[in-house]
């Protein structure tokens, strides 16, 4: 009987840094807007901003258009994927976690409208969508009126829902552009790629990938995470995912990667070379946007989050922008914009250092420049729970 030597020990403060040096947050990085998005294995996107904001914070001298630029040329896609959510990706990787989440998408659709949605075939309901949306982008709103017309008693919302759980359904442009605006309406993923292509014309190579089989991507994809999440137990990958059962994914793993355990005894996985710097790195002040992935990829956050400010980041169905201070969230940020001048307010959790201070003021003229380089700023402290 052979018995396992007990893996080390990674404090939590150590585990900060290892996620912060692979979400590109301890320092910026020289990488293209694409390689991050693919690095970071996408961005939470459930509004038009927070992607532009996680990138600023990670990439060396980002551009909002650049990121814009892969959206209208639709090499990146805003679509539904991990944890049934909104998220930014690349269109091929788009191509990949739409469908090895679809076990997620029916969770939602049978605990969401399961009941309101009893006895009616939505293999017909799906492709009744399909040809709708393919026809023309919709709206749920238009897209639940039109279902009605073959589904006349049943609720619109609940009809464009189990649509959306059912179809990789694609936010269309100029949805998510920087400085545009424009309604949630979608089609789906193959005809807005295929769309795509025809008008810029053959994608590059690395674009042209066959669809993959999920269950084969799968491992791959969880390596991928620990690249950009890592260290991580089992229970943070289905927290990052919605997925469950990776247990039996995990373990043929286990010849590859790395164990160690963090405070509570938790079993962590992860990658042999990837970076785990000392407890004691410096970690700058980075302004996070609201859903930032940071903060929503392990099922234990007190490595980005401490368990005082649990629950300081929402409220009800609001989600706060954050301060990132010595490697934690330690407060919340907002900005509005009126007419030619600007206005960033912070509100840190405790009070700041003169030297902390300075720090995030330094930090908060670059996110105004980014936001509204021709406004005048003005940059307080004050109140942001509860007045969003």
């Amino acid at each position: 009987m052979t018995t396992r030597t007990a893996a080390p020990l990674l404090a939590t403060r150590a585990l900060g840094r290892a996620t912060l040096a692979r979400q590109l947050l301890l320092e910026r990085a020289e990488l293209t807007a694409m390689e991050a998005v693919e690095r970071l294995l996408g961005l939470q996107a459930q509004a038009p901003r927070p992607p532009y904001y996680a990138l600023a914070a990670r990439l060396a001298g980002f551009r909002p258009q650049e990121l814009s630029d892969l959206l209208g040329t639709r090499r990146a896609v805003r679509i539904s994927a991990m944890r049934s959510t909104i998220h930014l990706l690349s269109a091929r990787d788009a191509r990949l976690l739409r469908p090895l989440t679809r076990a997620v998408h029916d969770r939602t659709l049978r605990g969401s409208f399961g009941k309101q949605l009893a006895g009616v075939d939505l293999d017909r309901l799906a492709e009744v969508a399909r040809a709708l949306v393919e026809e023309r982008p919709l709206t749920f709103k238009e897209l639940g009126a039109r279902l009605q017309e073959e589904w006349p008693e049943r609720e619109s919302r609940a009809l464009s829902m189990a649509a959306r759980q059912l179809l990789p359904l694609a936010q269309v442009t100029p949805r998510g552009l920087w400085g545009r605006s424009g309604q949630v309406a979608h089609t789906t993923l193959e005809a807005w790629l295929r769309e795509g292509a025809a008008t810029r014309g053959p994608a590059p190579d690395s674009d042209r990938v066959p669809d993959p089989d999920p269950q084969e991507a799968l491992p791959g994809v969880l390596l991928r995470y620990l690249a950009a999440f890592g260290p991580a137990s089992v229970k943070d990958m289905q927290t990052w995912c919605g997925l469950t059962r990776l247990r039996e994914v995990v373990e043929p793993l286990r010849p590859r990667l790395r164990t160690f355990r963090d405070e509570n005894g938790a079993e962590l996985f992860d990658l042999p070379d990837a970076p785990r710097p000392d407890p004691d790195t410096e970690a700058p002040v980075r302004f996070l946007p609201e859903f930032d992935n940071i903060a929503l990829s392990h099922a234990d956050r007190t490595r980005i989050l401490a368990p005082e400010h649990q629950g300081r980041t929402w409220d009800r169905n609001i989600a706060y922008r954050v301060l990132l201070l010595d490697g934690t969230i330690r407060g919340l940020w907002n900005i509005q914009l009126a007419g030619e001048s600007a206005e960033l307010t912070i509100e840190p959790f405790a009070p700041l250092t003169r030297a902390e201070r300075a720090a995030v003021e330094e930090e908060a003229s670059g996110v105004l420049r980014m936001t509204a380089p021709e406004a005048t700023y003005d940059l307080r402290y004050g109140q942001v729970a509860g007045r969003i």
